[in-house]
C-alpha cells in the first residue's frame, strides 16, 4: 500500500508496507525491510507508528486481554508529570496450556529449570521493581511488553543498535534525555500479569539469554557511565545506577572470587568452619524466606495458580534454588568475559513454541480417484 512515513529514527531501507483487505485485519500492517537485527526492527516500527504511543512485544510472549489498558492508564490519569514509559509483571508459560494465542490453563512449569525461573522472575517483578518504581529508579522496562512515549523515543534517539540490551539501554537513555532537558517525567510499574513469556528449558540456552544479559548490562552501564552518582538524575543517578552497577554487575565477581578463596581455604585447612557454616545457615535462610514471602504475595493477590500443589512445588523449588546460584554466578562471569573480549550479537536461542505437537496427516490421491488418509 501506499505509507507515507520519515525515517526520523535510522533504520534499515523499508522496502514495502502491505496491510490485508480482510477487515477482520484491517489495522494490521507489515512491513517488509532489509535485516538490521532487533533494534532495528523496532526501530522501523516506530517510524511507521502514527499513534502517540507504543507497544513493543517479543515474539514468544503472549499479553493478556487487558494488558494494553492497564499499561495505558498511568499516561491518562498523571497530570504534573510526562509518563515516558511503564511495563508490569512478566509470568512464565512454560508449561501453560496455549490454544490459538490464549492461555487456557496456568500450571506450573514441568522442567526444573523453568521452575527456578519463577521464582526469579516473581521476585524480580513483583518486590524488586516494583520497589524501584516507588524510588523513581527504575532502569529497565522487559524487552518482552512495554509502552513508550512514541516522541520521547525519537528525540532519545530510538533503540540502540550497539547493545544486546537494548531495552535497559533505551529507558536509561529517555530518563537520561528528560533529566538534561529539565522535564518532569516518570517511569511507572504495573504489578499486574500482564505478559507471558517462554524461558529457557535446558543449561545450554539459559547460558546464552544470561550471558547475552550480562553483556547488555555492561554495554548500557557503560554507555550512560555520566549518569553515576550524579545527582543531575536525581535517585536514579544516586541509587538507581550505583545499585545496578555494584549488585548486578560487580558482585558475581566478587561472589566467584569468594568461591575460588573458600576453596584455597578448604584445601589449606584453614576454613573456620563453626562461623562458616552459622554465615551459611543465615544467608540461606534468608534466601527462602525471601523466595516464599514473594510466593505467598504473588498467590495471595492474583491467584493464578488453582492448584494448591503447584504453589507447594514453586515453595519446594525456593529450598533449592540457593544451591543453583553458583551456576548464575558462573553465567555472570562468562557474561564478562565475553563483553571484554568485545563479542556482539544475540547468538542463536531454541523456543519449544506453544502450539500442541500433532501427528501429521497426508492426504493422498490414488488411482481411483479417492482419498486415503
Amino acid at each position: 500500500v501506499n505509507y507515507y512515513f520519515d525515517y526520523r529514527i535510522s533504520c534499515e531501507r523499508i522496502k514495502g508496507v502491505y496491510r490485508s483487505k480482510n477487515p477482520s485485519y484491517n489495522r494490521l500492517t507489515v512491513l517488509d525491510k532489509n535485516n538490521g537485527g532487533k533494534a532495528d526492527s523496532l526501530n522501523a516500527g516506530v517510524n511507521i507508528c502514527r499513534s502517540s504511543l507504543f507497544v513493543s512485544i517479543d515474539a514468544d510472549s503472549i499479553i493478556e486481554a487487558d494488558s494494553i489498558l492497564k499499561l495505558v492508564k498511568p499516561f491518562l490519569e498523571q497530570k504534573d508529570k510526562k509518563v515516558i514509559g511503564t511495563g508490569g509483571v512478566i509470568r512464565i508459560v512454560n508449561s501453560c496450556d496455549v490454544e490459538r494465542g490464549h492461555i487456557r490453563e496456568i500450571r506450573i512449569p514441568s522442567k526444573f529449570l523453568p521452575r527456578l525461573q519463577v521464582l526469579e522472575y516473581t521476585r524480580a517483578f513483583l518486590l524488586g521493581r516494583m520497589a524501584w518504581s516507588q524510588l523513581d529508579g527504575l532502569m529497565l522496562i522487559s524487552g518482552a511488553m512495554g509502552l513508550f512515549d512514541r516522541e520521547t523515543v525519537i528525540r532519545a534517539g530510538g533503540y540502540s543498535l550497539k547493545t544486546v540490551g537494548e531495552d535497559m539501554e533505551l529507558v536509561l537513555r529517555m530518563r537520561r534525555y528528560m533529566a538534561e532537558s529539565e522535564t518532569k517525567y516518570e517511569v511507572t510499574y504495573i504489578p499486574d500479569p500482564l505478559c507471558w513469556t517462554e524461558v529457557p528449558s535446558d543449561l545450554k540456552s539459559m547460558r546464552k539469554q544470561r550471558t547475552r544479559w550480562t553483556r547488555g548490562l555492561i554495554e548500557s552501564l557503560r554507555t550512560h557511565r555520566k549518569m553515576f552518582l550524579n545527582s543531575q538524575y536525581g535517585r536514579l543517578g544516586l541509587l538507581g545506577y550505583p545499585y545496578w552497577f555494584f549488585f548486578e554487575w560487580m558482585a558475581p565477581l566478587v561472589a566467584f572470587g569468594g568461591f575460588i578463596y573458600t576453596i584455597y581455604l578448604i584445601i589449606r585447612d584453614s576454613l573456620n568452619w563453626p562461623f562458616y557454616l552459622l554465615l551459611f545457615l543465615f544467608v540461606y535462610s534468608f534466601a527462602v524466606s525471601l523466595s516464599t514471602w514473594a510466593i505467598l504475595f504473588e498467590e495471595i493477590t492474583f491467584h493464578k495458580y488453582k492448584r494448591k500443589r503447584d504453589v507447594l512445588k514453586l515453595v519446594g523449588v525456593a529450598f533449592l534454588e540457593p544451591f543453583f546460584y553458583p551456576v548464575h554466578t558462573y553465567f555472570a562471569v562468562r557474561g564478562n568475559f565475553e563483553a571484554l573480549r568485545g563479542k556482539k550479537g544475540w547468538g542463536s536461542a531454541e523456543r519449544s513454541g506453544f502450539a500442541k505437537k500433532k501427528k501429521a496427516r497426508t492426504r493422498v490421491i490414488d488411482d481411483t480417484n479417492e482419498f486415503s488418509q
